[in-house]
């Protein structure tokens, strides 16, 4: 199966590409997407549009994996960020229903098996996990594979975090 794992921002949206057969997991790509605040915010909505539809086109994922939002100070930055997201889920949408959502601590107890993991952590088990010479840059390229792997660890149950 080809996952998409998606870990959403404005100003970069982090995304992993990995396949696994239930077992083991291979990466395909990872990346981030960019925008710049000297642009308006529904420029910058629409870049990611463009970006999230062209990893679709690119990689064909079978499932989609999100990162959900955590927020607990800023609601400007957590109001932007949740428009990122909408964007993202309404280009995934188009192509599929197949779309998913973990917390942060869940991911983080997928993929380092502690859930209170550091991000250095977090990152160093995604290296070890799919076998690769180097942790994904940038930091959000990291989330969004680690997502990915979240999800394939899921397995049977996975339905539970259907986005619904």
């Amino acid at each position: 199966m080809r996952i998409l794992g998606i870990d959403p921002g404005l100003a970069t949206m982090g995304w992993g590409v990995i396949e696994s057969n239930g077992y083991k997991e291979k990466l395909i790509q990872y990346g981030a997407l960019l925008t710049y605040p000297r642009d308006s915010f529904p420029t910058r909505l629409q870049s990611l549009m463009f970006g999230v539809r062209s990893l679709i086109k690119t990689f064909q994922p079978e499932e989609i994996a999100f990162e959900e939002l955590f927020f607990s100070k800023n609601v400007t930055t957590g109001i932007q960020v949740g428009g990122a997201r909408g964007v993202a889920l309404a280009v995934c949408r188009e192509y599929t229903d197949r779309l998913f959502e973990y917390t942060p601590m869940q991911i983080k107890q997928a993929v380092v098996g502690y859930g209170g993991a550091d991000k250095h952590q977090v990152q160093m088990m995604v290296k070890m996990l799919l076998n690769i010479p180097e942790i994904p840059r940038p930091d959000d390229a990291a989330d969004g594979v680690a997502c990915a792997i979240c999800h394939a660890h899921s397995g049977a149950g996975r339905e539970q975090f259907l986005i619904k």
